[in-house]
């Protein structure tokens, strides 16, 4: 039977209401994804009809998984990063918009027009290897993961946004690029301790745990890529790291530690600390 547009929304609205501080944003977009309109359509054909069956009961099935705290961008299989559109699976962690802050940084360090090499480790679905690449055309981007899995997802993007400019490697950490030197180093890694009680129940439960936690209260991954990072950087070469909004002092001085001058934290857009810079001292220097 037909159901008018406003119907199905009110329908998932009041479903979602207990998983979302989002409901309609979110019925929105999960019954324009079903329809395959845009949620301008929804909110100018309220009053229309669905005689379409199976895409009510795409809807239906989208609204299901979601009030089961699965979230939109696993459901809807993408998600926007850097105004690109990423595929996601349960395989990648989904990015975030804090982490658009180690594109930002990178960009500050690659001049444009210049032929730079940039090694992004954990890549995962190759969000911020794809975005710089996408900024900096003239760049060649590695990224490396020990999931096989993520990196097929990475390809995937790669090739859907045409980017002959990015590879991927199978590997732990540096072990795909030994003996390759670089002009940036950029990473999101894990960096959330095991008992970190501020982890929503839906993160632990859907994505990749090992997109997500470390040992050493979170700082193991951290000091895998800090402490190795001089024997793969160019003179004077830079590394940008991603890490949790209380662990801004151990990076720095993991960074001074390591060799590192000019190193500095910055905050999101939220005003936490998320992103630890540096620059290897050049040779003499």
């Amino acid at each position: 039977m037909a159901t008018e547009v406003s119907a199905l929304l009110a329908e998932g609205i009041a479903r979602l209401q207990r998983v979302t501080d989002q409901p309609r944003l979110e019925a929105e977009i999960l019954l324009g994804a079903a329809l395959g309109k845009p949620r301008a359509w929804l909110l100018a054909h309220g009053d229309e009809r669905i005689l379409d069956c199976d895409a009510t009961d795409r809807y239906e099935a989208y609204v299901t998984r979601r009030a089961l705290a699965e979230p939109v961008a696993y459901i809807l299989g993408r998600k926007e990063f850097w105004s690109l559109t990423l595929a996601v699976t349960p395989d990648v962690l989904i990015p975030r918009p804090e982490t658009e802050l180690v594109v930002e940084l990178a960009l500050q360090a690659l001049p444009v027009g210049s032929h730079t090499r940039v090694l992004d480790l954990a890549t995962g679905s190759g969000a911020i290897a794809l975005a710089i690449a996408h900024e900096r055309p003239l760049s060649q981007v590695i990224g490396t993961d020990l999931a096989a899995a993520a990196l097929q997802v990475a390809a995937r993007n790669r090739d859907h946004l045409h980017l002959a400019n990015v590879t991927f490697r199978h590997g732990s950490w540096y072990a795909p690029v030994t003996g390759e030197r670089f002009d940036l180093i950029v990473s999101n890694p894990p960096y959330i301790a095991n008992d970190d009680t501020r982890v929503e129940p839906a993160v632990r439960r859907f994505e990749p745990p090992g997109a997500l936690f470390a040992a050493e209260d979170g700082m193991a991954a951290l000091r895998t890529i800090g402490g190795a990072a001089a024997a793969h950087l160019t003179d004077a070469g830079s590394l940008i790291v991603e890490h949790g909004d209380r662990q801004g002092p151990a990076v720095r001085q993991l960074l001074q530690d390591a060799g590192f001058a000019a190193v500095a934290t910055h905050r999101d857009l939220a005003g936490f600390e998320r992103c630890t810079t540096g620059r290897l001292r050049a040779a003499g220097a």
